[in-house]
């Protein structure tokens, strides 16, 4: 097989993988987006709850949480704080 034929066929199988994994990968990199905003979010307010006495910890899974709820996941954290305590 020649050596431009390979290279061919490579592209070609990257672009047909791309093109299948396309909303998967747009989900999952919108998911880190929020993630991230999550983890920001949780690292602000780690810095101001200390001021009124309440503290989440600084985690992937509390990220996640607030990445995907937003803020009512937000206020779950802090209830399940406060019951849990």
């Amino acid at each position: 097989m020649d050596a431009g034929l390979k290279i061919a066929l490579g592209v070609v199988l990257a672009l047909v993988a791309l093109a299948v994994f396309r909303r998967p990968l747009k989900a999952l990199l919108r998911l880190l987006g929020r993630t991230a905003a999550g983890l920001a979010g949780l690292f602000a307010f780690s810095h101001i709850g200390g001021f009124i006495g309440v503290s989440l910890g600084i985690n992937l899974l509390n990220a996640l949480v607030v990445g995907l709820l937003g803020l009512p996941g937000f206020g779950l954290l802090l209830l399940l704080n406060w019951v849990l305590q």
